[in-house]
C-alpha cells in the first residue's frame, strides 16, 4: 500500500546537477606520448589472465592511449614478449 503525505507533493523533485570530475588516464598523468611495447609489466595490467585486452572503461585509458596500448600489445605478442593466450 502506498502512503501519502498530507500537503506534500511527491511528484518530480528537482535534483542538483552533480559535477563528476573525470580521472585522467595513467599515461596522460605521466605525460607519456605513446605506450611502449617493451613495457611488459605495464602491458600485463591492461590484459586479463586469458590474454584479452581490457576495455577503455575498465582500464581507465583515454581513446588515444587505448589505441596506442592495443598496438603495443599486438607488437609485444608478435615479438613473443607477451602470450596470445594466458
Amino acid at each position: 500500500m502506498a502512503r501519502f503525505m498530507k500537503g506534500k507533493s511527491n511528484s518530480r523533485r528537482r535534483k542538483k546537477p552533480r559535477v563528476v570530475e573525470q580521472a585522467k588516464c595513467r599515461y596522460c598523468r605521466e605525460k607519456i606520448e605513446a605506450v611502449d611495447y617493451k613495457d611488459i609489466p605495464g602491458l600485463l595490467k591492461l590484459t586479463t589472465s586469458q590474454g584479452k585486452v581490457f576495455s577503455r572503461k575498465r582500464s581507465g585509458n583515454c581513446a588515444k592511449h587505448q589505441r596506442s596500448a592495443i598496438k603495443a600489445i599486438k607488437r609485444a605478442r608478435f615479438m613473443a614478449m607477451l602470450p596470445y593466450i594466458g
